[in-house]
C-alpha cells in the first residue's frame, strides 16, 4: 500500500473521529435539559473507569484517560453556555440545516431519521424547535409535513424562503475529467438532469443529498461525486467542483419553523389551519372574508383530511396584533371548522 493511500485512510478515519466527536459534544447539551447541575462527579468516574477498562492494547489507558477529562471538560463548557437546539430531518449538511442556519445560527442543530422525529422530539421538549420543508416550487407541497402538521398542536414561529442552489462535489484531488458516477438524492438528479446529461454523468439516486456526500468522502471515492449543498461540501472536506447546476433558477424551498410555544415577538405573517362544511361556496364565504379586509393572502393550500373532506392551510399578510386581523379571525373562526390559529411570524429570505 502507498504512503498516500496510508493516508488518506487516516484522513478518514480522523474526519469520523470529528464528526463523533461533534455528535457527543450535542448529545451532552442535550443532557443538561435533565440534570439539575451541570456538575456530576459519579456520572464523570463512571466515564473514566469505562474508558479505562476498555482502552485497548495498543493505546495507553492514561492517555485515553487525559483525552476524555479534556472531552468532559469541554462538554461542561457547552452545557454552561445553554445552547438552544432546532431540529432537521435528514443528514448534516441537508438543506434544512442550511435554512436552519439561516434562521438563527446560533442554534445547535440536530439531525432526526424522519419529519416524525422532528415533531416528536419538538413536543415532547426534546428540542426548542423543529424546522420542516412544507412546499417546494418544482417539487409541489411536502405531503408527509403537512399531514403531521394537521395532527400537532404545536406552533409555527418563523419561516425561511430558501432558494436551492445544487454544488457537484468530489474529494479533494479529484480530476474532474474522470468523475464518471454522480450520487444524490432522486430530486435533486432529475433537478440537475440536464448538467449531467451534457457532461455524460451517470446519476445514482441516494436516500439523501448529504447522506451521498457523506459517503463520497467516507468511502474515498475517486470517479465519483455528489450532488448536494456547498454546507456539505464544509462538513464532509469536499471540493467544489461546480456551483449552481440545478437547470432551473426559480427552485425555492419555503421551511417552518414549529415550537411548543407561541411566537413571543411580533410577526407580519399568520398560518392558520381549518375545514369548512361540504357545502358549495363554503371555501369562497372565508376567501371574501380576507378580500373584504384588504389582506392579502400568500398561500392556500388543501389536504385530505376524512374521506370526502380537506383542511386548508392557510398564510397572510398581517399580525395579530393588528384589530383589523383579531376581526377577520373572529369571523373566520365562525364560517369554518376545526379552525386553528398556527402562529404569526416573521418570514426570512434566505
Amino acid at each position: 500500500m502507498e504512503l498516500e493511500k496510508i493516508r488518506k485512510e487516516i484522513d478518514v478515519i480522523d474526519f469520523q473521529l470529528l464528526k463523533l466527536l461533534n455528535q457527543r459534544m450535542r448529545w451532552g447539551i442535550i443532557t443538561r435539559k435533565f440534570k439539575s447541575n451541570v456538575e456530576d462527579k459519579t456520572r464523570e468516574k463512571d466515564i473514566l473507569k469505562k474508558i479505562e477498562q476498555n482502552s485497548g492494547t495498543l493505546i495507553d489507558a492514561d492517555f485515553c484517560k487525559d483525552l476524555f477529562k479534556d472531552i468532559i471538560t469541554e462538554t461542561k463548557r457547552l452545557q454552561e453556555i445553554g445552547y438552544r437546539i432546532i431540529a432537521f430531518q435528514g443528514e448534516h449538511g441537508a438543506y434544512s440545516e442550511v435554512a436552519a442556519k439561516i434562521w438563527d445560527k446560533e442554534m445547535v442543530s440536530v439531525p432526526c431519521e424522519s419529519f416524525s422525529g422532528v415533531f416528536d422530539g419538538v413536543n415532547s421538549g426534546l428540542y426548542e424547535f423543529g424546522i420542516v420543508p412544507v412546499e417546494n416550487t418544482l417539487g409541489g407541497v411536502v405531503g408527509q409535513v403537512n399531514d403531521l402538521l394537521m395532527k400537532t398542536d404545536l406552533y409555527v414561529v418563523g419561516a425561511v424562503d430558501l432558494p436551492i442552489s445544487h454544488c457537484l462535489l468530489a474529494n479533494p484531488g479529484t480530476n474532474h475529467r474522470e468523475i464518471r458516477k454522480v450520487y444524490s438524492h432522486s430530486q435533486a438528479l432529475a433537478q440537475c438532469k440536464h448538467f449531467l446529461l451534457r457532461n455524460n454523468l451517470e446519476p445514482i439516486a441516494y436516500y439523501d443529498t448529504a447522506g451521498a456526500a457523506r459517503m463520497v468522502t467516507e468511502k474515498m471515492l475517486d470517479n465519483s461525486a455528489a450532488i448536494a449543498s456547498k454546507l456539505s461540501a464544509e462538513l464532509y472536506n469536499l471540493e467544489i467542483i461546480k456551483e449552481k447546476i440545478e437547470d432551473l433558477d426559480r427552485n425555492h424551498t419555503r421551511f417552518l419553523i414549529i415550537a411548543k410555544n407561541k411566537n413571543k415577538k411580533a410577526g407580519n405573517k399568520c398560518s392558520v389551519l381549518f375545514s369548512t362544511t361540504h357545502k358549495a361556496g363554503t371555501l369562497f364565504s372565508v376567501l371574501e372574508i380576507f378580500a373584504k379586509a384588504g389582506i392579502n393572502l400568500t398561500r392556500i393550500e388543501s389536504m385530505p383530511n376524512q374521506p370526502g373532506n380537506y383542511a386548508f392551510f392557510m398564510d397572510f399578510i398581517g399580525s395579530e396584533n393588528d384589530e383589523k386581523v383579531k376581526q377577520v379571525l373572529e369571523k373566520m373562526e365562525k364560517a369554518t371548522t376545526d379552525f386553528r390559529f398556527m402562529g404569526c411570524y416573521e418570514e426570512v429570505i434566505g
